[in-house]
């Protein structure tokens, strides 16, 4: 029988530090670096006058005070999102597992809609343009989504389909077959690439066309998932699902309203005349 090499799994302890009952995992340091990341580069792009032709119409104070409100939008978004997306019946059965957010479960697509209700909660609240607070808080997000791929790479969940190519692993949970490192393959392309593309249109004057950014990261986000879906291994508890859709998974249908979202926020900013500030 032919054995296929295959790369050893790095095991890393999930756990990063325990100290008696309280320990501090891979996963949550990843969100908490993430937006503090997030939060000093958008810091940074808030204060680079030319990448608006002129000051920012949001001010570092805004997003100091907008902080708390978005990291909240992303958790209760995410873990939503999750329950009502990808374990439904699991958190029905169980309702009281919904607020066991160590044991993990987190949805992008929910983390998103949490994400709109608090710029928005907030952008009314302050009086400030909505679409640049999203533009510059969608700049940032690949940090986040880079460092939570990672996160479930060292926690050894989420991976990939099964696979003969020479950079396959075998994943402690996920039996003896070699399999794609799928985390790496989303962190490479929803995070680093994500995060390299959108940079580039900020330093470019994409910041000028409010929505601009928003809509690219909606678009490229769900065509960097998507792809990375046909690598990914489905959710166990959505295997009959998968096999139900023809073998389109709940990441690649819920990514679907998400490009046309995008693409119709991308031809809104293009049609309107570019912001035209000056000091």
């Amino acid at each position: 029988m032919l054995v296929l090499p295959v790369i050893p799994f790095p095991a890393i302890n999930p756990v990063l530090v325990s100290i008696g009952p309280f320990s501090i995992r891979w996963y949550a340091l990843a969100y908490i670096v993430g937006i503090i990341a997030g939060w000093f580069y958008a810091r940074a792009i808030i204060v680079r006058e030319r990448f608006w032709g002129g000051p920012a119409p949001i001010t570092v104070a805004d997003y100091d005070d907008f902080i708390i409100r978005i990291t909240i939008g992303i958790i209760a978004g995410g873990r939503i999102g999750y329950v009502l997306f990808y374990n439904l019946p699991q958190f029905a059965t169980h309702p009281l597992q919904i607020f066991e957010l160590w044991n993990g479960g987190m949805s992008f697509h929910g983390g998103v809609a949490g994400c709109v209700v608090a710029t928005a909660l907030f952008a009314l609240r302050r009086g400030l343009p909505m679409l640049t607070l999203g533009d510059i808080t969608c700049a940032v997000a690949p940090i986040g989504l880079f460092l939570g791929r990672i996160a479930n790479f060292i926690n050894g969940e989420l991976w990939g389909r099964p696979t003969d190519v020479p950079w396959a692993m075998v994943f402690p949970s996920g039996g003896p077959i070699p399999r794609h490192p799928s985390q790496l393959y989303e962190a490479t392309l929803e995070g680093l690439v994500l995060l390299i593309v959108l940079g580039a249109m900020v330093r470019l004057g994409a910041l000028k066309r409010p929505g601009l950014v928003i809509g690219s990261f909606f678009f490229l986000y769900g065509v960097a998932r998507t792809a990375c879906e046909f690598f990914r291994e489905p959710d166990a508890q959505l295997q009959a699902f998968t096999h139900s859709t023809g073998g389109l998974t709940m990441g690649m249908l819920l990514c679907i309203p998400l490009m046309i979202a995008g693409l119709g926020l991308i031809a809104l900013a293009l049609r309107r005349q570019p912001l035209a500030r000056h000091g």
